[in-house]
């Protein structure tokens, strides 16, 4: 194979750079944000190469950063937002003694009647993973079920979600003359 020192170690690096950037951009769903990540998935790889055990599956291990990465950017995201809401909410009360304003979780009527039509399972899994922004471990903790079932009846609950209110999406037919 190769050392972490090596030219050729260098070379898989650099190639491993358009597999992550395509992992990045599904993850961030935004090209600037996925190119920071894969630049900060590289350069953590290069600060912690001591860890890349030789023989082993280089790409695998730069794609494990990246996904380490993502996840905790997203937690550090979701705290920073919650940090903020509160200090408004407080700054709010403070100054006009009125009921703190919390972050929008309302959903369309339509939406909130597709939801309850679902199996209650799925409808549960929707509203922890969706609503409450739980993680998938979260939820598979709290109903006592396996991650691999939070993620099934989630595709299936969105899949159904998305085709019920699928004809609220489409443009309306503009009148003939």
């Amino acid at each position: 194979m190769f050392a972490p020192e090596s030219s050729s170690f260098a070379l898989e690096l650099l190639n491993s750079i358009p597999s992550l950037s395509v992992r990045a951009r599904c993850l961030c769903r935004n090209q600037a944000d996925a190119q920071d990540l894969v630049q900060e998935t590289l350069a953590r790889a290069l600060s912690h190469v001591h860890q890349f055990e030789i023989g082993t599956n280089l790409r695998a291990w730069l794609q494990q950063i990246l996904f380490h990465l993502f996840v905790s950017r997203r937690r550090r995201t979701l705290r920073e937002r919650a940090g903020l809401a509160r200090f408004t909410a407080e700054n709010h009360t403070h100054e006009s003694n009125t009921e703190p304003m919390l972050p929008s979780t309302t959903i369309s009527p339509r939406l909130e009647s597709a939801l309850e039509e679902l199996p209650p399972k799925i409808g549960d899994v929707i509203r922890k993973v969706d609503i409450e922004e739980l993680s998938y471990r979260e939820v598979a903790e709290q109903m006592q079920i396996p991650i691999g079932t939070v993620m099934s009846r989630l595709f299936r609950g969105r899949r159904r979600l998305a085709e019920a209110v699928a004809d609220e999406m489409l443009p309306v037919p503009a009148q003939a003359a």
